[in-house]
């Protein structure tokens, strides 16, 4: 008879293997299933998001579908409106960016000697560059409206699951229920509310802190009168919901800007101004907000998105501490009723 400590490891062995085995198929099962997937998953965290619009219209006594409507109706209209802002300004200054870049080259040539003659060289080459590689340019342009007809119908989908997850959400508990083997509908029910919390928890504090970064870098750029400092806020306002990275693509284009309309000393008032922001996010917002709505280590957040990122680039980016979050609420569910 082997001692009892043996056989509490290997129980514990088998249960990681199982569970490994398990969240190995599911993550095979969803990446040959990504175009399906991809809007479910985008429809559970916009619904987590404007959950609480939906109780608000319905709390003054709207019917639950003309709510679920105007809450799509919002959403398009906001998001429609922050594409369209960025996008302008982003054309508006495109010209100037490509200026201010030769012109900053140009300096360099004149102060590191060949380094800099290199780096003229290159920007005043560029479209000798650009024209070697078009014909290469020209055969992706047929993949790229493939990309983007399969990113607007993922995101029509998805836009159709949310209006149907906000309206039809005590069905689908009902048909949850239904559905689990013998007694576990009461707890797979608690699962499921738990990770949704979880997850309504992180995309309500990320809303949060993304508004306090648009508006404060909104505002340094406007005292800074740098052009297209709306737009500029809400790409920061949207980046801010891919943790890390998108802070730091948005904060990049904010100073690209600057350098190219104001020269190189408000750029580097425009850098200052983003670094602030993004202190103020790490040492002061994430701490006070995000703990109260989902309490993960930052350690945890970076794995996750690494995982994310190798498993499904961008889009993993932007929903892989979301769904860890849930991961780690059905857990604590767990956790109270062994």
């Amino acid at each position: 008879m082997l001692p009892e400590a043996v056989l509490r490891t290997a129980a514990w062995c088998g249960a990681i293997l199982l569970v490994a085995g398990v969240l190995g198929l599911g993550v095979w099962l969803c990446v040959v299933l990504k175009t399906a997937v991809t809007p479910l998953l985008l429809a559970l965290l916009g619904t987590a998001l404007l959950r609480p619009l939906y109780r608000r219209l319905i709390a003054v006594h709207v019917h639950r579908s003309l709510a679920a409507g105007l809450t799509c109706a919002a959403v398009v209209a906001v998001v429609g409106g922050a594409t369209y802002i960025v996008v302008r300004a982003l054309v508006d200054t495109g010209d100037q960016i490509i200026s201010s870049l030769r012109h900053a080259a140009k300096s360099l040539s004149v102060h590191f000697g060949a380094a800099g003659t290199s780096l003229d060289d290159l920007a005043s080459n560029s479209r000798e560059l650009l024209g070697k590689f078009g014909g290469t340019a020209a055969s992706g342009v047929i993949s790229g409206i493939s990309v983007v007809g399969e990113t607007i119908a993922a995101a029509v989908l998805a836009l159709l699951l949310v209006f149907f997850f906000l309206r039809d959400a005590p069905h689908a508990v009902r048909a949850l229920r239904s559905v689990a083997p013998g007694r576990t509908g009461e707890t797979l029910e608690a699962m499921a509310r738990r990770a949704f919390r979880a997850v309504e928890g992180f995309m309500r504090g990320t809303t949060v802190i993304a508004l306090i970064d648009a508006l404060c870098i909104t505002i340094g750029l406007l005292i800074l009168r740098v052009p297209g400092a709306v737009g500029l806020g809400a790409l920061v306002f949207v980046g801010a919901y891919i943790p890390y990275l998108g802070a730091f693509v948005s904060g990049a284009v904010a100073v690209l800007v600057a350098l190219a309309d104001r020269g190189f000393a408000i750029a580097l008032w425009a850098l200052g101004v983003v670094l602030a922001v993004q202190v103020l996010e790490g040492h002061v917002l994430q701490p006070v907000i995000q703990s109260r709505t989902v309490q993960m280590h930052p350690a945890v957040v970076l794995l996750a998105l690494t995982a994310g990122a190798s498993v499904a680039g961008i889009l993993g980016l932007l929903l892989a501490v979301p769904l860890t979050a849930a991961a780690f609420g059905v857990i604590a569910e767990l956790r109270t009723r062994v």
